[in-house]
């Protein structure tokens, strides 16, 4: 941790509620109601109604920022073993290759995200099958009324990115309909208790001490952070977390996924942010010294308890790398043994690492003005 942060901002719950003005820790909170009202949401959708046409060839999922996440989700809690391809589009374009055959799920919030909709109404001039999920009363349910396509509604919970299992159980239900994933309502229910779970480990009134997501998150400030994942789906709640540090804490984080990350990120390790220093002489008096030992990086490892066996060995070998190079470490470990429960797991410790940065650092975690002023610039 960089020297100038300390536990104070942390310790205090109704100091941390005064710097949350927009409540992103509740809404970080309210996952485990998200799940339970997001399945009463698609049951009453019909959702299970898209087993009748059969198994698609693909399922394509477009969606963009905190809700094309859940493509991801989706795609990690369906696994390697998954009979059809599961992608995410982001962007503006639907890939040539998707047809009728094709199930096309356009995820947005608000409804409103002009890339999901020229997707969704691209797939729609195709003859895919569909399936949208977000805002009520918006633009995406007056394109799903207009293409007759299955519509779940989904409340925001405050922000997108706040909302993400509201936004996946629909798609994961869909994936149960079809054949394609095992996720029982046991399953839904399970992990909606870890969930909670969760929140009460990283509650606002918890010490610093004890709280696993403030202590990563004093850790972390003024680090530089690598987030790695040890599988697909520790690498897909990596890179959430890096989304959540942007987002939440206004912070950097790069992305890596094992064993991808050792075949060039690791070199990281030796240059420039190494051991919080320059790769320039340290016996060289006149040096410029102000930045030893203050920013450096800082390696985040996110543990699945389903490795591969060489992963496994890369894991480790990689923390051992790290710590001989004077490079900060920090390792996760999932929880749970279903895939949603280890993907959850990861996900929502991360969320609450996220919100207590920036708190520390003295960022409003909720607020996003240079995406609404880029908005604003091309609308």
């Amino acid at each position: 941790m960089i020297s100038g942060f300390s536990g104070a901002a942390l310790e205090d719950a109704a100091a941390i509620e005064a710097a949350d003005p927009g409540g992103m820790l509740r809404q970080v909170a309210s996952s485990a109601a998200q799940i339970r009202e997001a399945q009463r949401a698609a049951s009453e959708a019909g959702v299970a109604a898209l087993a009748e046409d059969g198994r698609p060839r693909a399922i394509v999922v477009t969606g963009m920022g905190g809700s094309g996440i859940s493509g991801d989700v989706l795609a990690a809690v369906c696994g390697a073993g998954c009979p059809v391809p599961v992608t995410t589009v982001r962007g503006y374009r639907l890939p040539g290759w998707v047809g009728a055959a094709d199930l096309v799920i356009a995820v947005s919030c608000s409804g409103a995200t002009e890339e999901t909709l020229e997707v969704a109404a691209e797939a729609a001039r195709r003859g895919s099958r569909l399936l949208f999920v977000g805002g009520a009363d918006s633009p995406l349910a007056d394109l799903a009324a207009r293409s007759r396509a299955a519509f779940v509604p989904v409340r925001s919970v405050g922000q997108p990115r706040s909302t993400l299992w509201g936004l996946t159980v629909p798609l994961l239900l869909a994936a149960r309909a079809l054949g394609l994933a095992d996720v029982p309502d046991a399953v839904l229910e399970s992990t909606a208790t870890l969930l909670e779970d969760v929140a009460h480990r990283c509650r606002p009134g918890s010490e610093p001490f004890v709280n696993p997501a403030k202590r990563m998150a004093l850790d972390l400030a003024g680090d530089v952070p690598l987030v790695w994942g040890s599988s697909d789906l520790a690498s897909t709640a990596a890179y959430r977390m890096c989304c959540q540090l942007n987002e939440n804490a206004k912070y950097p984080g790069v992305y890596g996924a094992l064993p991808e990350a050792n075949h060039n990120q690791v070199m990281a390790f030796d240059g420039l942010f190494a051991a919080g220093g320059s790769p320039a002489d340290p016996d060289d008096f006149f040096r410029d010294r102000e930045g030893d030992a203050e920013h450096g990086l800082h390696l985040v490892l996110l543990r699945d308890t389903e490795e591969h066996p060489q992963v496994r060995k890369r894991r480790e070998a990689s923390l051992l790398a790290a710590r001989d190079r004077g490079v900060a470490v920090s390792e996760l470990a999932a929880e749970g043994t279903h895939p949603l429960e280890r993907i959850a797991s990861l996900v929502a410790l991360t969320d609450y690492v996220t919100v207590y940065l920036a708190i520390t650092l003295g960022v409003d975690p909720t607020p996003v003005p240079v995406i609404q002023e880029l908005k604003a610039r091309i609308a």
